[in-house]
């Protein structure tokens, strides 16, 4: 048997906070939840595109936030889902960058009913 160990510095890419979407709440409330999406510098990218492998349950917005040094994305992603269930989703944002030009931001959605009100 042979053991293989490797070590060095792994540098980011992209800094995602947070890294993925979760989206939990009572059938019928409004439930979104922003991402922050920000380029490091020494590895800077523009986004050309946002899809969703699936889409049924969310809708997403993506904006520029220019802040005082660099370039900061915040994507926007709202519940569709009306009923009580669970929900996966994923989606792709498009870069201009050789070295990943696709970022993928994991959706986790846990819709409730709202619990009924006891009798006095």
């Amino acid at each position: 048997m042979l053991h293989l160990t490797v070590s060095g510095n792994v540098e980011n890419f992209v800094t995602i906070v947070p890294k993925r979407v979760t989206l939990r709440g009572f059938s019928g409330d409004k439930i979104k939840s922003t991402v922050k999406i920000i380029p490091e510098k020494k590895y800077p990218f523009k986004i050309s595109g946002v899809t969703a492998i699936n889409g049924k349950h969310i809708r997403y917005s993506l904006e520029k936030n220019k802040s005082s040094e660099n370039m900061e994305y915040g994507l926007t992603v709202e519940n569709l889902k009306n009923d009580k269930g669970r929900y996966f989703d994923t989606i792709k944002l498009t870069t201009d960058s050789k070295l990943r030009p696709e970022i993928k931001i994991y959706v986790y959605g846990y819709i409730s009913d709202r619990p009924a009100n006891p009798k006095k």
